[in-house]
């Protein structure tokens, strides 16, 4: 009997060992259920989030936009515009995720959503906004160094998005000259104009301090040509008689000097004239 029993007891013991790996097994299948269950919870709570229509996100994004958070509009707009592509917001949508992106700095992000909108909607009653909104991004981009009062300091990337603001601008203006938009956009090509015009005298100046007469002179016709009622057109005018005079070319220093006197004879005196930002910018 007492074999017996110890037969019983010595069995016992991998029987435990297997019960106890069996529960230490099942741990690691107990963590996966859990998480599963969670990611379950997840889904079934976004499920019923992406359960809101059209006009519940549109209307969630216009609220987002109006207390300007830029980056909850954003998402909320592309939200709408993916899962309703085709709605009667999906188009409206583009424009005001543009803007959103636009004020919070997404330059590029703005130029491909309104490249796109202008291209898949060419004839939208709001496609005039979207070509003067192309033009207050580069316009934003390269006017970003006056707001830190530098204008001297004007880079060839800033030169390159004033030029496209002036485009986009000038391409409003010849397709849709009644737009509302436009008084706006004139005044802003003509600051632009300015600035580019200033920037190219700067570097004729440098060719001149170089001794690179010629190349300063082109310079200077390129001002005259190309940015007609500029205020530097006077001194690319006055560049251009300093330059002649270095080539010992008198009489074309002369016949320039002339010019400048007959059509700027208040601005010849460097003493009448405006400072900078007086000459630059055309707002009151």
């Amino acid at each position: 009997m007492f074999g017996h029993v110890g037969n019983s007891v010595h069995s016992s013991v991998p029987i435990m060992q297997i019960l106890n790996s069996s529960r230490r097994s099942l741990w690691p299948l107990l963590v996966l259920l859990i998480m599963a269950m969670a990611v379950t919870t997840g889904c079934s709570r976004e499920t019923r989030e992406d359960d809101r229509g059209a006009e519940e996100l549109y209307a969630e994004a216009q609220r987002a936009l109006n207390v300007k958070s830029y980056d909850r509009a954003i998402e909320a707009y592309r939200q709408l515009t993916i899962r309703y592509p085709f709605g009667r917001h999906a188009e409206q949508s583009q424009l005001d995720m543009a803007y959103a992106m636009y004020r919070v700095g997404q330059s590029e992000r703005a130029l491909t959503t309104l490249d796109r909108f202008i291209r898949t909607y060419p004839t939208h009653p709001n496609v005039d906004y979207a070509w003067y909104l192309k033009g207050l991004v580069h316009y934003e981009d390269a006017m970003g160094f006056l707001r830190r009062l530098f204008p001297d300091q004007v880079k060839d990337r800033d030169q390159q998005s004033a030029r496209n603001s002036f485009s986009d601008f000038r391409e409003l203006i010849r397709r849709y000259p009644q737009s509302r938009y436009v008084a706006d956009a004139r005044q802003r090509m003509v600051f632009l104009r300015n600035v580019m015009a200033d920037y190219e005298m700067e570097v004729g100046e440098y060719y001149y301090r170089r001794g690179a007469y010629v190349a300063s002179l082109d310079r200077a016709k390129y001002i005259i040509e190309n940015y007609p009622g500029a205020p530097a057109n006077v001194d690319a005018l006055e560049l251009m008689e300093r330059a002649y005079k270095r080539l010992d070319l008198e009489e074309l220093a002369q016949d320039t000097r002339r010019v400048l006197e007959h059509n700027y004879p208040d601005l010849v005196d460097q003493n009448e004239k405006e400072g900078f930002f007086g000459r630059l910018w055309p707002f009151d």
